[in-house]
C-alpha cells in the first residue's frame, strides 16, 4: 500500500529550505543597509543638532530604528526570496523533474511554506522582544528631540490631561493604579479660557485627594515672577487610569502588555477599536510571510523557455505587494471604525489565501 507523502524527500525539502532562507535573508541584509543608510542621512542632522550629542548617539539611534526596519523589509525579502528560489529552481528544470516524479504543486511548495512558518515564528518574536521595546525608547527619545534619554523605558510619554479648565502635561508616566508615579509634571492653571500660572514638578505621585507633585515652582503669567512652593496638591479629580491610559501606542507595547492595556481600557469605558485591530495584527502581520510562498508559485509552474518567466515573476511580485497595499488599506479603515477589528486583521489575510491557492490551481493546470 503506498504512502501519501506531503513533502518532496528529506534531501530535496532541506536544499529547497536553505535555498530559500539563504536568499531570504540575504535580500533582508541588503534592503535593511539601504533603508537604515537612507534613513541615518535624514535624520543625522536631527540627532547632532542636540548639543553633546556625536556618533555615539547616532550608533544608538541606528541600533533603536534598524529593529523597525527589520520588521517592515521581513515580509517583502520573503516574497522576493520565494521568487528568486522558484525562478532559480526553474530555470534549472528541477519543478519540472519534481512534477515529472508525481509531486503536486503543494508538495513542492511545502518544504518553502514550512520554512516560512519558521519565519513568521521568528518575526513574531522579534516583534514582541524587540521590536516594541525599541519603538518605545526611540519614540521617546525623539519627543526629546535626540536630548537626555528618559530614564524608564517602555512607560507612557507625553500625556495630557484636562483637569477642569486646567491642563496637565507629564513627560512620564510609570506603573498604574494608586502605584502611578509621574516624571516632569508640567500644570497649566487657567481661568476663563486664559493662562493664569504654570507650575513644574520634577515628580508627582498618588495620594489621598488628588496628585502631590514636588519640589515644586510657580510661573505668574501676569506679574513674570517665579515662586518656589515645594510639595502641591494637584488633580484632584484625575484618576490613576488618566494619565496611564491617556496614549497607548501599540505600536510601543508586546502583544501581552497591548492585551492588558485594552482590558485597562475597556474597564475604563474607553474605546479599544482601534487597538483591537493592532493586537490581531500583531499575529496576521508576522504569518503573512506563510502567504508569500502561495502567491509567489506563479513564478514556479510554467515552461522557462516559452519566455514568459519574467512576466511570471512579475505577476508573483504584483501579487504580493497588492496584500501589502491590501493589508494596509484594512488596517487604516479598522482603525478609523470602519471595519470590526478581527476583519481589519485577518480579511486581506484570508482573502490572498484564496487568491493564492486560485492561482496555483490554475498554474498547475
Amino acid at each position: 500500500m503506498s504512502r501519501i507523502t506531503i513533502f518532496p524527500s528529506r534531501t530535496v525539502a532541506v536544499y529547497m529550505g536553505r535555498l530559500f532562507m539563504t536568499r531570504t535573508f540575504s535580500i533582508l541584509a541588503a534592503l535593511v543597509l539601504v533603508l537604515q543608510a537612507l534613513d541615518l542621512l535624514s535624520e543625522s542632522g536631527n540627532i547632532l543638532a542636540q548639543a553633546g550629542n556625536g556618533d555615539a548617539q547616532v550608533w544608538q539611534y541606528v541600533s533603536l530604528r534598524a529593529p523597525q526596519i527589520i520588521a517592515f523589509a521581513l515580509p517583502f525579502s520573503v516574497l522576493l526570496g520565494t521568487i528568486l528560489t522558484l525562478i532559480t529552481m526553474n530555470q534549472n528544470s528541477e519543478i519540472i523533474a519534481l512534477k515529472a516524479s508525481g509531486l503536486s504543486a503543494h508538495q513542492v511548495l511545502a518544504p518553502l511554506l514550512i520554512a516560512s512558518l519558521v519565519v513568521a515564528i521568528v518575526s513574531f518574536s522579534f516583534n514582541d522582544r524587540v521590536v516594541s521595546r525599541a519603538t518605545a525608547t526611540l519614540s521617546q527619545w525623539q519627543k526629546v528631540n535626540y536630548g537626555a534619554m528618559p530614564i524608564d523605558r517602555g512607560d507612557r510619554a507625553n500625556v495630557w490631561v484636562r483637569d477642569g479648565d486646567d491642563l496637565i502635561q507629564v513627560n512620564q508616566t510609570r506603573g498604574k493604579g494608586a502605584g502611578t508615579r509621574l516624571g516632569g509634571v508640567t500644570l497649566y492653571d487657567r481661568a476663563g479660557g486664559s493662562l493664569v500660572s504654570i507650575i513644574r514638578a520634577p515628580n508627582g505621585k498618588r495620594v489621598a485627594g488628588g496628585w502631590e507633585i514636588g519640589p515644586a515652582t510657580r510661573f505668574d503669567v501676569a506679574s513674570g515672577t517665579l515662586t518656589t512652593l515645594g510639595s502641591v496638591v494637584v488633580g484632584r479629580d484625575v484618576r490613576p487610569d488618566q494619565f496611564t491610559l491617556a496614549s497607548v501606542d501599540a505600536d510601543s507595547l508586546s502583544f501581552g502588555a497591548l492585551k492588558a492595556a485594552i482590558g485597562d481600557l475597556a474597564d475604563a469605558g474607553r474605546p479599544t477599536k482601534a487597538l483591537e485591530g493592532s493586537l490581531w495584527h500583531k499575529l496576521s502581520g508576522p504569518l503573512s510571510s506563510v502567504l508569500m510562498p502561495l502567491l509567489g508559485a506563479v513564478a514556479a509552474f510554467g515552461i522557462a523557455r516559452s519566455g514568459k518567466l519574467f512576466i511570471r515573476a512579475v505577476i508573483g511580485m504584483g501579487l504580493g505587494f497588492a496584500y501589502f497595499v491590501a493589508d494596509n488599506f484594512a488596517l487604516a479603515m479598522g482603525n478609523l471604525g470602519a471595519y470590526p477589528p478581527f476583519l481589519a486583521a485577518w480579511a486581506p489575510f484570508l482573502l490572498f489565501f484564496l487568491i493564492g491557492e486560485a492561482v496555483l490551481f490554475r498554474t498547475e493546470e
